[in-house]
């Protein structure tokens, strides 16, 4: 079992999810502005409580996971960023490259937390010796593919998930 590492950036620590995140958590995933993207609908307070158990999971199970973004001057939890394998129902296939993600409250879009919160979490998982990893984003969801392609992404394909074609991202270990 890998131990959840703490991670700090000039503004944001990064954390394993707490039981107390639970508000927080709905707060980010409940707001339509952050779902449109990631599953088109806000998530319902079970649905966050099922995504915080399987955070932990993640890291119990793979060595790896999502991790809380708290900015440090407010000690506010602002979003999610990890890595994951979910097994999706997608095609073609990902394969077992860790799939990429992030997800922030939109009070705290356009500060440049993503591409802070992101670049510690890829600098952590290229020192654990992850060769690649990729990202799937909505072909509207211009922020995010602007985001991946700061943090070394390339656009390599189109996907299927569920009906949806997505744009398929990778990148490669530093």
């Amino acid at each position: 079992m890998a131990a959840v590492p703490e991670i700090e950036t000039e503004r944001l620590l990064l954390r394993a999810h707490r039981p107390e995140d639970l508000s927080a958590s709905l707060a980010i995933w409940a707001h339509p502005e952050v779902t449109r993207f990631i599953g088109g609908r806000p998530s319902t307070q079970e649905e966050v409580w099922w995504r915080l158990l399987r955070y932990a999971g993640l890291w119990r199970m793979l060595g790896y996971g999502y991790l809380a973004v708290v900015e440090r001057a407010s000690g506010r939890m602002i979003g999610d960023v990890g890595l994951a394998d979910f097994k999706r129902a997608i095609s073609p296939a990902l394969g077992e490259v860790p799939e990429a993600g992030w997800a922030l409250h939109p009070d705290f879009h356009g500060k440049g937390y993503a591409l802070e919160a992101m670049r510690a979490l890829l600098d952590w998982a290229d020192a654990q010796g992850i060769e690649r990893t990729c990202c799937i984003i909505d072909p509207g969801n211009a922020p995010s593919t602007g985001l991946a392609t700061r943090l070394d992404y390339g656009r390599t394909g189109q996907v299927d998930y569920h009906g949806n074609q997505l744009f398929l991202f990778s990148r490669n270990r530093a």
